[in-house]
């Protein structure tokens, strides 16, 4: 029907992404045969990917979104973490270093205090992803993180933080400009999740104290800077339900999925910001004039098979 309804559409490959919406020289051939300027990357496929992005900046295109040197600091969990620590943002108490000796992780672990949690370094989407209960399940379960982060991410570095045993996952949509602008557009609460992937999120989210909502978006927006970021991006935390003490977990440097409920309670048009910004216009809006008004859900529809477990 997406094909019907574009006033151009143009054949980009078979079904298979990698023959497909991973081809970048595909990709740039259909930008120079329809004299297109730029190009929206969507939600996945090359949307977070720095090399693509550089590319199109060498070949005049421009890029939707931010660049590359901001991507590729995001886009590893060690190093935003590094990043966020030195801006002053929270980050969970771990080891986020080079060394990756089973024996040193699993030392850092027990110094830490269990529960833990093992993560793939380029981790998404929960793979990689390990709680450790006690210790000596630590070495079976870096294992399989490891297994799985090969076989999901192609790199098998890990982190190891301390797990919040009554988290809540909460978000801050931020946008910045190339003029040195940055704000929020308050958060998501995105807690309700199955196997690692999220289920409803609802914009703003509920029951926050008045200081911490103004924290959380204070501390996204020092993210943001603290990359140089232009564009559309959201940075996750998880929250303590009890003490609603939040830590950065990582930033999101693209539009998501669920920015239609901020654009609700905010009265934006998201992507019409993505254009305007990508177009070298300031923000359309100052921090004092976004207002937080309604409340907005938005829930995603999973298909199981029952007999596979």
């Amino acid at each position: 029907m997406h094909v019907r309804l574009a006033d151009e559409a143009y054949l980009i490959g078979q079904a298979p992404v990698s023959e497909s919406y991973l081809r970048t020289d595909t990709i740039i051939d259909v930008v120079r045969r329809s004299g297109a300027q730029a190009i929206h990357p969507g939600y996945g496929f090359l949307s977070e990917n720095a090399g693509f992005a550089e590319r199109l900046e060498s070949e005049g295109i421009r890029f939707i979104g931010p660049p590359g040197a901001a991507i590729r600091a995001m886009g590893s969990k060690s190093e935003s973490k590094r990043i966020m620590q030195e801006a002053g943002v929270p980050v969970v108490p771990g080891y986020h270093g080079e060394n990756q000796d089973a024996a040193f992780l699993k030392q850092k672990a027990d110094e830490i205090g269990y529960p833990v949690l093992i993560k793939a370094v380029l981790g998404g989407g929960g793979k990689g992803m390990r709680i450790v209960e006690k210790p000596q399940d630590f070495e079976m379960m870096l294992e399989s993180s490891r297994r799985e982060a090969i076989k999901s991410f192609g790199d098998d570095k890990v982190l190891v933080e301390k797990y919040l045993t009554t988290p809540r996952h909460v978000e801050v949509q931020v946008f910045a400009d190339a003029h040195g602008n940055a704000v929020h557009l308050f958060e998501r609460d995105c807690s309700v999740q199955r196997r690692h992937q999220k289920i409803i999120e609802e914009a703003p989210a509920p029951h926050l104290l008045p200081e911490v909502r103004k924290q959380l978006g204070d501390k996204a927006v020092a993210a943001a800077k603290a990359v140089s970021y232009v564009g559309a991006g959201t940075v996750e935390f998880i929250m303590d339900h009890d003490t609603q003490q939040f830590y950065f977990m990582e930033m999101n440097t693209r539009l998501q999925v669920e920015h239609p409920v901020t654009e609700m309670v905010t009265g934006t048009d998201l992507v019409q910001w993505q254009l305007e910004v990508a177009a070298g216009n300031p923000l359309p809006a100052t921090q004092d004039q976004i207002k937080c008004t309604g409340h907005a859900f938005e829930a995603r529809i999973y298909a199981e098979n029952p007999d596979n477990g």
